[in-house]
Parts: C-alpha cells; structure tokens; sequence
C-alpha cells in the first residue's frame, strides 16, 4: 500500500456493520484521518487495532488537508473516517479528497452504511428521485434562503437533524411547506431504530412538546404539480406516466395523479394497467 487515502464508511450504530475490506484498511494504513478520535478509538478498540490517529474535523480542515497530502505524497497510506457513516457526506472530508485529486494522490473507496440513503430505503417514501439537503444552517438568513429554495421542489427531500434542534427545524419547514407526508427515521441500525410516517403539520405540533433521541433523518415528499384547469382524464392518466418515468411505481403514481387531477385514483390506475395489458 503506497500514496493512498482511503475513504472508508464506519457503522452509524451497529458496529457489526463494519465491512471486511474496513477492518482491513483500517489494519493496513499507516495512520487514521479522523473526525473525533475518542470516537474512533473506542471503533479501532472494539476490533483490538492500534494505528496513528490524527485529528480531521470541520475546524482544522484547511491546516490539516495539506498535511495530511504531504504525508500521502511521501509515500503513506492514510484510511479517512468520520464518526459515523460515510466520510465527505455532511461531515470533513471533502476538501481532503478534492486537494488529493489535484495533487495527483490516489483515493479509494471503502463503501459502508450512509445514513440518508439507509433511512430512504426504510421510510415508504417515493425515492424514483430525490434530493439529498443535509443539515439546515443555524444561521437565519441562510437557513431562510435554503427553505425558500425547495419550497417547489418536486423530488422528495432528505434532510439531516439532530434532536435538539428537531422541534425548529420541523416548524419551520411547516410553516414555509405546508402540510406534506414525512418520514422520520431514527437511530437506524440500533436496538430502537425507528420510522415515523405522519405529516408535516403534525410532526411540528408533536414534537414541539416531545423530545426523541438519537441522531435523526427527515424526508419529506415533494412539492405536489401545479393543478391544471379541467384536466380530461386522459390528462390525468399522461401525469400518471410522467410520475412514472421519475421512478413512481404506478399505484402512487395514479394516487398523485388523482390528487392532481381531481379524478378517482382507481379510475386512472385501471387505464394504466389496460395501457399495459395492451402493449
């Protein structure tokens, strides 16, 4: 192993989620990039690993990338963790792996659990597509601009909280939204891992008096098509298929349709599947 920083994704609850190739990368570097090492090293603990630690954080990012590169360029292996999850995904790393790219370094993936697209999977919610917004700024005016630009977003949106800042965060998005279907999944892969489906509105007025716990994944649906005037129901059914081509399976695609359309979700459906029978 030479000149070589390895990207590697760490459990994000369940430390049996550790992959093979982690552990051997971990084994085999030189040393360890990572975002808290008390954190990392009750990890390298649990598997009995004894490597170098240096710290990586959203604070040191600028001083530490360069010298981590240097390191690299001399000919070291250096394996890039965060706390939980996969590196560079909402948490330090980017800025490493960008200078390593521009310097010639070789960088390597080591996949492992990546909390938004694990709590897609599990939520129910439409992910034909989707949009990944990670953490909502604490700053006001950014945080503003942010919500003001999804307000028409289309695609379902996945967003990073933490539990203390869930109650605000599920108010302002109400309030700039409105009422949409959301999901809220919860420590995943830990003993009580679970997914809250209600709805926006809901979810604000529950949570601003009920705390949960652990670290949090919201996804909200998108943003409804804009309603046309006297849609045929042929209309109807051509909104159907173009929610299709997004990756919609047909039932709900016939359901938004019809919630579009004003026509019965059965009636828009059936036509879709005699399309199909025909052809």
């Amino acid at each position: 192993m030479s000149a070589v920083l390895y990207v590697v994704g760490t459990p994000i609850g369940n430390l049996g989620d550790l992959s093979p190739r982690a552990l051997q990368a971990l084994e085999e570097c030189d040393f360890i990039a990572a975002e808290d090492t008390r954190v990392t090293l009750k990890l390298l603990n649990h598997f009995d690993i004894k490597k170098p630690l240096v710290s990586y954080h959203e604070h040191n990012r600028y001083e530490m990338s360069p010298r981590i590169v240097e390191r690299l360029l001399s000919g070291e292996t250096c394996a890039l963790v965060t706390d939980a999850g996969m590196p560079a995904i909402s948490d330090p790393g980017e800025d490493l792996v960008r200078m390593c790219h521009e310097q010639g370094v070789k960088v390597e993936s080591v996949p492992g659990p990546t909390a938004f697209a694990t709590a897609m999977a599990i939520s129910g919610m439409p992910s034909g597509r989707f949009t990944f917004e990670g953490f909502l700024s604490v700053n006001k005016v950014s945080r503003t601009e942010h919500i003001k630009s999804i307000a028409k977003e289309h695609r379902t949106m996945i967003f990073y909280e933490a539990p203390h800042k869930l109650a605000a965060t599920l108010r302002d998005l109400a309030a700039a939204l409105g009422d949409r279907e959301i999901a809220i999944v919860r420590e995943i892969t830990k003993i009580h891992e679970q997914v809250i489906r209600t709805t926006l509105c809901e979810a604000a007025c529950r949570y601003s008096q009920e705390n949960l716990k652990g670290e949090i994944v919201l996804i909200i649906a998108g943003a409804p098509l804009e309603k046309e005037e006297d849609m045929t129901l042929e209309q109807a059914v051509e909104s159907a298929h173009e929610l299709m081509k997004d990756g919609c399976p047909p039932s709900e695609a016939a359901r938004r349709a019809a919630k579009l359309s004003g026509f019965k979700k059965g009636d828009i459906y059936k036509l879709l599947q005699e399309e199909k029978d025909n052809a």
